[in-house]
């Protein structure tokens, strides 16, 4: 059963919620983030980036120590406030035609080393080492992570009733998004909610497997170093935002290719015949009609690729991930792409126009062909992530994107 306490979250002050927090640092391009730098002072960014304004580069330790420095200077001028009582957060966001309703709360560490939290990507050893290093120093969390869990009638009860009262904030972000909050900490409700979740035997992580990773790391080192450890230290714990799995929602990355590795688009055509039907549809833009079904654009037209399943084995739930097949029959032996994340000659794309930009760029010989497929379902990703097993880079673009520095958790 999945182990859920509430915190004092740190939040910027009333009616400035829509200049302070911004969204993940790496959603900005370059002139986005010079921009909102220059003209939004509140803005999260400020911490996160602290050597804006300093001439020389700054890296490591340096700027993990002006980011806590940054991050005190906002508390002290009191842009950040901590709130005066632990609560779990009720939050609901509302976009275009996508809306959902979850929480904010802390998770456990132990949640994460028992598999309770389950994950469906590979973490870099890299990274999550910086990254700890990163929350050592600086000691919040500032993004939460996106977890899901099969939808329960008791925690949705407990949501939808806090969600009838009046929102604590109400703002909208500069994209249009509507974001409504509303803090719990009244004593019965949160051991409601405690109590509810001890029915959710596992929770999955939909975005965020680095910062739960890093988290860990650090919990065990800094358990290690305390003869004191008791179990309940904030560092145990690690900010996130729990949502039912019928309010996530799961797009597809389409995939577009530089080179032919050698192959003429002949050769391309009759290579993939080996394991696909091979349509031609012409130059109108389609998309996969079905599972094991891909499009793919090449010199002009678009392709329908049908996966003949006698020449291919499936063996357990990553095999029958369409982003799995295209890796193993096509990006791989055809291609010859094996790195998926660091090969720069294969490229994602992701949104409802995709599609189109994807032609308009192999149209401009940016790149010589591209493949699109249907998004992986919810009962996919937990099959890959109840098996232990790990997905393709780039297999899955989940909403809702969270904003940094809406609810800080402080180890």
């Amino acid at each position: 059963m999945a182990k859920i306490r509430p915190f004092r979250a740190v939040r910027p002050a009333k009616d400035k919620e829509s200049q302070v927090t911004s969204r993940s640092y790496e959603r900005y391009t370059r002139h986005e983030l010079e921009a909102t730098l220059t003209g939004n002072p509140m803005s999260f960014l400020h911490i996160i980036q602290p050597g804006f304004k300093i001439p020389e580069k700054v890296t490591g330790q340096h700027r993990f120590d002006l980011v806590r420095e940054q991050y005190r200077e906002f508390l002290d001028r009191e842009i950040l406030i901590r709130d005066e009582e632990a609560s779990f957060y009720v939050y609901r966001m509302i976009k275009d035609d996508f809306s959902c309703l979850g929480f904010f709360c802390a998770t456990s560490t132990e949640d994460y080393e028992s598999n309770i939290i389950r994950k469906h990507e590979d973490t870099l050893l890299r990274r999550e080492t910086l990254f700890a290093r990163y929350l050592e120093v600086v000691r919040f969390n500032a993004e939460p992570v996106l977890m899901t869990y099969p939808d329960n009638e008791k925690i949705d009860h407990i949501l939808r009733k806090t969600a009838e009262s009046k929102p604590h904030c109400d703002f909208k972000s500069p994209d249009g998004v509507q974001h409504l909050l509303w803090p719990v900490n009244d004593p019965v409700k949160i051991k409601q909610l405690q109590e509810a979740a001890k029915g959710i035997n596992a929770l999955y992580i939909a975005d965020g497997h680095h910062r739960s990773a890093s988290s860990y790391r650090l919990a065990k080192e800094l358990k290690e170093q305390n003869p004191r450890h008791r179990g309940d230290e904030a560092y145990n714990y690690f900010m996130s935002y729990l949502v039912p799995e019928s309010e996530i929602r799961i797009y597809e990355f389409n995939r577009m290719i530089k080179g032919l590795n050698g192959h003429t688009p002949e050769a391309i055509l009759q290579l993939l015949g080996r394991y696909f039907n091979v349509e031609e549809k012409g130059a109108t833009i389609i998309k996969p009609g079905q599972k094991h079904q891909f499009s793919m654009y090449l010199q002009g037209q678009f392709y329908l690729l049908t996966l003949r399943e006698s020449t291919y084995d499936f063996t357990d739930a990553l095999s029958r991930l369409d982003s799995h097949i295209l890796k193993t029959l096509v990006l791989d032996p055809i291609l010859g792409i094996r790195d998926l994340r660091n090969d720069k000659r294969i490229q994602y794309g992701y949104g409802k126009e995709n599609s189109a930009l994807m032609k308009q760029e192999v149209d401009k010989g940016n790149f010589s062909l591209g493949f699109g497929m249907l998004p992986i379902t919810m009962e996919e990703l937990k099959a890959v992530a109840d098996a232990g097993l790990v997905m393709p880079p780039k297999s899955t673009y989940i909403e809702p994107k969270l904003r940094s520095g809406f609810t800080v958790y402080e180890l």
